[in-house]
């Protein structure tokens, strides 16, 4: 049967006409979707793992038991579960692991734009680069092969574009699901103490030996011979774009981008007088081909950074010139992401800004807060990373005699990597503020569960961590729980903890908008009276998307310029304009 599915849903079906029956992720996009869709198979066991890590040694675990296990991540989950990965790379599988990196090049929704081919070549695992969906769902199949064959974890790399467009695929049935006989004890394999390190490091580079020779009769690496002048050479979705605007040229396309296939790219070399090297962000492909001692054109053209497209690549080749953009515009009106409407996040840093605190973000909706009028937050740099960064300047700024330091961080980025940084607080004697956002459910990568919210992935009643139970724990007395859009009290507590010597915790504690479970009934929408309001503006400081401003609006005895309005079919209600009035000109 033909269907047409994206590159994730592609991955997921893959992986279980594969026979997998066993996944771990943490929700990142571009790969959230990829467990979604897995885990409504039947006969699957998927979980959302509190972070990449304990994803990666749940499937490592689930590996070494028989099972072909799949670990899903975007690209800086990566980083989190690297120390688990460069080891498994030593101990080898005994079932099958494949670890689905999903990068992000033009940071579509993530801090930084890191090419994750570099940790194939740095842990000495092989990888494996679809091109489009139809290509996702057989090479997860062939990464499990792999995996299999040689003993060793697998990456599968995906980008933004691969993972969220949509191709024809052709479902096939599934393997039949079996599993090995299990675990057999070996400790010289499995337990990585120097000695044995040692020997599975010569283990290791032996597999690598093997690997070179495989990949250079590996079928996906293919040679499409053309037109003799100019070559191109490439992996993934650049295949896809370069070969929509030069369809004559000759093509080596890599489906294994790690190991690369020496001898192949040699002959492909001989068959053309010029090669261009076709990726996107790092010059990963282009530095190994060049340590070939084989002459191509690459970064000198293209750019390090952002997405390709068609366009991108046509200028780069014709023009010959370095920093070439697309010539495909977008006709659309600027328009900045904001908060949902009704959002808890909006009044929690409505208030904090009006205390005038050093603020540290975390990753999570309310990184929107750092944009005008709200200017709520003053860094971001990866998940968890709020809290320490808030005690280290706490500490810092203690010395010089300045004030508090707040740090802010969502409910399921506090359970990926937050507590133990929260630790270091209460161990330490830290002066800082950590302000909980407790929105009940992972909300930026589109509602997923964690340990907080009392269910699986698989809709199964799970234990639901008490945070304040669990912050009292980690030896924090001074702990709050709020709701953020009663403003009143939430301006209270900030004020009462700021003053406070010692760490200090607030869980402003409502749930997200959109949250499937909340019991809550949608309230009226809230209007403008245009007799009181005095064009003061304060509800436009919140910058909700249904109040906007009007000009021209004037009023006898009033030196109003205009005045605000509510658009009713945006507004649920949530009351917080109503509080920010003072002039009663909101009900």
């Amino acid at each position: 049967m033909k269907v047409l599915i994206s590159g994730n849903e592609a991955i997921a079906r893959g992986a279980y006409e594969a026979g997998v029956r066993f996944a771990a992720a943490y929700p990142g996009t571009p790969s959230t979707e990829i467990l979604e869709e897995f885990s409504k198979y039947d006969g699957v066991y998927a979980e959302w793992s509190p972070n990449e890590k304990v994803a990666v040694e749940v499937t490592i675990g689930a590996a070494l038991a028989g099972e072909k296990a799949l670990a899903v991540m975007k690209h800086v989950g990566v980083n989190v579960a690297a120390d688990p990965i460069f080891t498994v790379s030593y101990t080898g599988t005994n079932g099958a692991l494949v670890i689905v990196s999903a990068d992000d090049p033009s940071l579509h929704s993530s801090q930084n734009e890191q090419d994750n081919r570099n940790y194939a070549r740095f842990a000495k695992i092989p990888m494996l680069e679809p091109a489009d969906a139809r290509e996702a769902k057989e090479y997860i199949k062939l990464a499990f092969a792999i995996s299999e064959k040689f003993d060793t974890p697998v990456f599968l790399r995906s980008t933004t574009r691969v993972a969220h467009s949509k191709s024809v695929v052709t479902l096939v049935e599934p393997e039949k699901y079996k599993n090995k006989t299990g675990f057999t004890y070996n400790a010289e394999k499995y337990v990585m103490v120097p000695i044995n390190a040692r020997a599975q490091r010569v283990e290791v580079e032996k597999r690598q030996q093997a690997l070179k020779i495989f990949v250079e009769t590996f079928p996906e690496n293919k040679m499409e011979i053309s037109n003799p002048d100019v070559g191109i050479i490439t992996a993934g979705m650049p295949y896809n774009y370069a070969k929509e605007v030069f369809p004559d040229y000759s093509y080596l396309k890599l489906g294994m981008v790690y190991p690369l296939p020496e001898k192949l790219i040699r002959e492909f070399a001989s068959k053309v007088k010029k090669i261009y090297v076709v990726e996107e962000l790092d010059p990963f492909l282009e530095e190994q081909i060049k340590a070939m001692g084989i002459k191509v054109i690459g970064k000198e053209i293209f750019p390090y950074t952002l997405e390709f497209d068609p366009g991108i690549i046509r200028n780069a080749i014709e023009k010959n010139t370095e920093g070439t953009v697309s010539p495909y515009k977008e006709n659309l009106s600027p328009r900045p992401p904001n908060l949902c409407p009704g959002c808890p996040h909006r009044g929690l840093f409505y208030a904090l800004r009006k205390h005038k605190v050093y603020v540290h973000g975390d990753i999570g909706c309310y990184t929107l807060s750092y944009m005008k009028p709200l200017e709520g937050l003053h860094s971001c740099i990866c998940m968890g990373a709020s809290i320490g960064m808030a005690h280290g300047m706490s500490k810092a700024m203690k010395e010089k005699g300045k004030g508090k330091v707040v740090g802010v961080i969502g409910d399921s980025t506090f359970l990926h990597s937050g507590i133990t940084s929260l630790l270091n607080m209460a161990y330490n004697n830290s002066d800082a503020l950590i302000i909980i956002l407790d929105n009940s459910t992972t909300a930026m990568t589109g509602m997923q569960e964690h340990p907080g919210t009392g269910y699986t992935l698989m809709g199964k009643e799970a234990k639901k961590v008490n945070l304040k139970v669990l912050i009292s724990a980690l030896g924090i007395e001074n702990i709050k729980v709020i709701d953020p859009l009663d403003q009143k009290a939430t301006r209270s507590a900030i004020k009462e903890e700021l003053a406070k010597d010692g760490p200090s915790v607030i869980i402003a504690q409502r749930p997200c908008v959109l949250f499937k479970r909340a019991n809550t009934k949608p309230k009226p929408a809230l209007k403008v009276d245009p007799d009181k309001c005095e064009g003061c503006k304060a509800c436009l400081g919140l910058n909700c998307p249904p109040i906007s401003w009007r000009k021209g609006v004037t009023k006898e005895g009033s030196k109003r310029k205009g005045i605000s309005f509510i658009d009713e079919t945006l507004c649920n209600g949530c009351g917080l304009c109503e509080q920010v009035c003072k002039f009663g000109a909101i009900s």
